[in-house]
């Protein structure tokens, strides 16, 4: 059974910069794709970015592109999101998810999701 537990969410300026993290336990096969989707209040959940666990294969949100980079380390399970030039309207919860299919743009690809972490960006 695959757990996700996701850090590194917080307050940040406009134009700063944010690193989470989503911690993966479990078996994940090569094929599977590691997603970030954010809900913020009022809102429907957004895909945000998606990479595959293996090959490093990345897809981004129209929103985030240019300013948001997703990575993964296998050796440590992780899964990471680099946020720059961080905009108020990117306030939301964000959470990781994992999808057994590639490209996964959709949440209602995604089976197994952490609990998220709130990022605030103040204007």
């Amino acid at each position: 059974q695959v757990q996700l537990v996701e850090s590194g969410g917080g307050l940040v300026q406009a134009g700063g910069s944010l690193r989470l993290s989503c911690a993966v336990s479990g078996v994940i096969f090569n094929n599977y794709a590691m997603g970030w989707f954010r809900q913020a209040p009022g809102k429907e959940r957004e895909f945000v970015s998606t990479i595959t666990w293996t090959s490093g294969s990345t897809n981004y949100a129209d929103s985030v592109k240019g300013r948001f980079t997703i990575s993964r380390d296998n050796a440590k399970n992780t899964v990471y999101l680099q946020m720059n030039s961080l905009k108020p309207e990117d306030t939301a919860v964000y959470c990781c998810a994992v999808a057994p299919t590639f490209p996964a743009t959709a949440a209602r690809q995604y089976n197994t999701w952490g609990q998220g972490t709130q990022v605030t960006v103040s204007s």
